[in-house]
């Protein structure tokens, strides 16, 4: 005979409090006093009880299903993120439903129509385009919706990004601080806002020190794209004596591409500047200077802007930008007169300073 399935009624049993309390604690946003909550996780788990999340659905009309859709994986933030994702609404008591879609507006539009259908409670889009029209539409269907580390140029919009324009800003601080004359740009996608935002920040600050990038390549945030990138670079006349790179993984590719094939010492002959700050860039191999975008932080306030919409209501406050500290290490000369601070923890606020930008980089 199978085992009989263990149920609220008994965890209600064993815990001391009624059937309704077992519900309310497995339900996201109930309001249960702390003791209960301990007692039912402690029978739950003594018991091996799972809540029926069908049932649950049933009775509050809810999915408890979050959509999520991604481009790619191929860059290493994006993994770490979901991550982090996965496991702040799993606390919650949600799932995800992460779909895959090439960064093409129509297919994006069709993937998301397919999650509606799904009766998802909310969706994060990130490392993806998005129409405006799409938005308008999931707006006015109250769709709850984030935009996860991809801005649109309304600033009104539901997002989370590193705050990219002070970002690229600080970068070109840093580089011309450390006596750079011919600095390239190895940029991210023209689509791309976020990628727009570092350049503008960069190209400001070369230009408040009296210079401009010597060139500037997009290169979509790919690796094979980047490493050609490099290539071209160093087979001008004047190749750059530092490069400034849209995120970690064009970074380690222009760094692969820098030691093993055109035999260049970095940062001797070329200092190498980052975006992103994944984990890799502290490995011995790569050791990258980098601009830190907080992957914990962001995703904290995803999770807690959607399911503000979605739990109570609450109107988001538009785009929220996450400072990114520079991280020093081997890959770019550090001016002397650079300061020198431990590297900022994801879980707090950021110590390192960054300029503020002139404010009408949202243009660009």
């Amino acid at each position: 005979m199978p085992e009989a399935r263990i149920t609220a009624a008994d965890v209600a049993r064993r815990a001391g409090v009624s059937q309704p309390t077992v519900s309310r604690v497995f339900t996201p946003g109930s309001r249960v006093s702390p003791d209960k909550i301990q007692r039912v996780q402690e029978a739950a788990r003594e018991l091996g009880y799972r809540p029926n999340t069908l049932a649950r659905s049933l009775n509050t009309g809810r999915s408890y299903t979050i959509g999520i859709v991604l481009a790619y994986l191929t860059n290493p933030f994006y993994p770490e993120a979901l991550q982090i994702l996965s496991e702040r609404f799993s606390a919650r008591g949600y799932h995800m439903m992460v779909i895959f879609a090439q960064n093409l507006e129509e297919e994006v539009d069709g993937v998301v129509e397919n999650l509606m259908a799904h009766q998802v409670d909310g969706i994060i889009l990130a490392s993806v385009s998005m129409s405006n029209s799409l938005t308008e539409r999931l707006r006015d269907l109250n769709m709850p919706f984030v935009l996860f580390n991809r801005g649109q140029e309304d600033r009104t919009l539901p997002s989370v990004t590193a705050a990219n324009y002070a970002g690229g800003y600080l970068a070109g601080q840093f580089l011309v601080a450390g006596g750079h004359r011919r600095i390239a740009h190895v940029a991210g996608w023209r689509k791309s806002l976020n990628g727009r935002d570092r350049q503008a920040g960069f190209v400001a600050a070369l230009a408040e020190a009296g210079q401009a990038p010597v060139a500037t390549i997009d290169s979509h945030f790919r690796r094979e794209v980047a490493a050609e990138a490099t290539r071209s670079l160093f087979a001008r006349p004047d190749p750059p004596d530092a490069i400034f790179v849209g995120n970690d993984h064009m970074a380690f590719a222009v760094l692969e591409t820098l030691r093993t094939e055109l035999g260049r010492a970095v940062p001797e002959d070329v200092s190498v500047v980052g975006y992103d700050d994944v984990a890799m860039a502290a490995w011995p191999t790569y050791d990258l200077t980098t601009l830190r975008q907080p992957a914990r932080r962001m995703a904290d306030e995803t999770v807690t802007m959607l399911l503000g919409m979605i739990e109570d209501g609450v109107t988001p406050m538009g785009r929220l930008e996450i400072e990114s500290p520079l991280i020093l290490r081997g890959s770019a000369r550090i001016p002397e007169s650079w300061p020198r601070t431990d590297p900022p923890s994801d879980q707090s606020p950021d110590t390192v300073p960054t300029p503020t930008p002139d404010p009408s980089h949202g243009q660009t």
